[in-house]
């Protein structure tokens, strides 16, 4: 039974992550090539429907960290996946203070209400993504080793 928790949890964080690279380095790169009006639409509803989504993964891969942990806590790399656990809490607490609140206000924007700054916020969401991309690979990247 643990060996099944740890390749759902490894898978999920997988895809999880894999989608949030896709985001930042394939998602925006091309929406921001689009012109004006289209990268904010694209954004907008980019916002709106991964805004839907991506709570539920998140919290959902984390508890799945925290049962393997607790269940595999006398098997070996308890630590691995424990320091996975806590990228994935760092991964939320960055969610919620700031990325969220950017993509809250991001995803009503339409072409006659946004902002005159939208790119410099759309900029400054992105440079948080890029760094919470990097914290959910290392986490994924834990759970690996540790599954090995």
């Amino acid at each position: 039974m643990l060996n099944a928790l740890e390749i759902v949890t490894t898978v999920l964080v997988g895809l999880m992550v894999g989608v949030e690279f896709s985001v930042a380095f394939v998602m925006n790169p091309i929406f921001s090539a689009l012109p004006d009006d289209s990268n904010q639409s694209a954004r907008s509803h980019g916002g709106r429907m991964l805004g839907r989504v991506m709570p539920f993964w998140y919290i959902g891969s984390l508890v799945l960290v925290v049962v393997w942990a607790f269940a595999g806590r006398h098997h070996g790399g308890t630590g691995l996946v424990i320091t996975s656990g806590a990228l994935l809490i760092l991964s939320v607490v960055m969610s919620i203070l700031l990325l969220v609140p950017i993509n809250n206000q991001g995803k009503t924007w339409t072409t006659e209400n946004r902002p005159a700054d939208w790119k410099d916020q759309m900029k400054r969401w992105d440079r948080y993504h890029y760094v919470r991309v990097a914290v959910i690979i290392a986490a994924f990247a834990l759970l690996v080793i540790a599954l090995a």
